[in-house]
């Protein structure tokens, strides 16, 4: 596994989202963007996550950041996570994971003594020339939302 860096130029993709509707990464061209990959969805640190950034968009918005969560998981899955949790940005199925592997977060994992290849929990802010701009991959689900916050309002 070897994550994306800080200056590296983010892939270009295109994944239909929670609707199935294609999204492509070249839709927010000219605008900040926190693409993060999550394991999951509806499972509970991967809930923790979402409601974070749910509960902190407008904040988000008015720092003119837009946010797509990834996720190996079909679309009527994320579906039913964004209605069931109400959650307020797109939600992208990456079933085959190969826009997980182009930013480099998949790999092996271990859980409960077993070893799997699976989603890194890691975030990347793309910047408005399409360059990552910060990786986040130092968090735990409950505080994702207030470091990336930290670091748009300058605090780190």
């Amino acid at each position: 596994m070897n994550p994306l860096k800080a200056g590296d130029t983010a892939p270009e993709f295109t994944l239909p989202d929670q609707d199935g509707e294609d999204i492509s990464l070249t839709d927010f061209q000219g605008q900040r963007v926190l693409v993060y990959f999550y394991p999951k969805a509806m499972t509970p640190g991967c809930t923790v996550q979402a409601c974070g950034l749910r509960d902190n968009m407008d904040e988000l918005k008015k720092l003119g950041v837009e946010v797509l969560g990834v996720s190996t998981d079909k679309p009527e899955k994320l579906s039913r996570f964004v209605e069931r949790d109400l959650l307020n940005f797109t939600l992208l199925s990456d079933e085959e994971h190969k826009v997980c592997e182009l930013f480099g977060v998949w790999g092996e994992k271990t859980f409960m003594g077993k070893t799997y290849d699976g989603i890194h929990r890691i975030s990347f802010l793309i910047g408005t020339d399409g360059k990552v701009e910060k990786v986040f991959d130092d968090f735990k689900t409950n505080n994702h939302h207030e470091i990336v916050l930290d670091y748009l309002n300058g605090k780190n």
